[in-house]
């Protein structure tokens, strides 16, 4: 985390300067604006980053000598047969035509992304998968 936290002050330095420049040279107000919000928002990154590696265990990513595998863990479960997802790409897909065709159609794939939604949520609560 230590690195990731030089990395963020060193690019809120450089938002700085360029929305100096900017500012200077284009005297343009919403961009200029932007560009300091920016280099705050990467000052805010930075300073947590490097706040937060003062407080934990040194990670494989501060170790010069570290391989990828010294990082890698597990990085979460995944349903292997899941038709809950096909359920929302098609209420989605009939919830997105409705802009194109008509808002009536929006009544025909609520019900059908709820219902996906649900049975996202709650697999693993019934059923045969109970377990898992």
């Amino acid at each position: 985390m230590k690195i990731q936290g030089k990395m963020f002050m060193w690019l809120s330095v450089f938002v700085l300067a360029m929305a100096v420049v900017y500012g200077v040279w284009s005297k343009e107000p919403a961009g200029t604006t932007a560009l300091f919000l920016a280099f705050g928002l990467c000052i805010m990154i930075g300073f947590y980053l490097g706040f937060t590696a003062k407080r934990v265990d040194v990670g494989a990513q501060d170790n010069k000598e570290a391989d990828v595998a010294d990082d890698a863990g597990e990085v979460g479960f995944f349903s292997p047969h899941s038709w809950q997802p096909l359920s929302l790409a098609i209420g989605g897909a009939l919830a997105f035509l409705a802009i194109a065709i008509g808002w009536w159609l929006m009544y025909f794939s609520l019900p059908i992304i709820l219902i996906g939604v649900w049975g996202w949520v709650f697999e693993y609560y019934r059923g045969e998968n109970r377990t898992q």
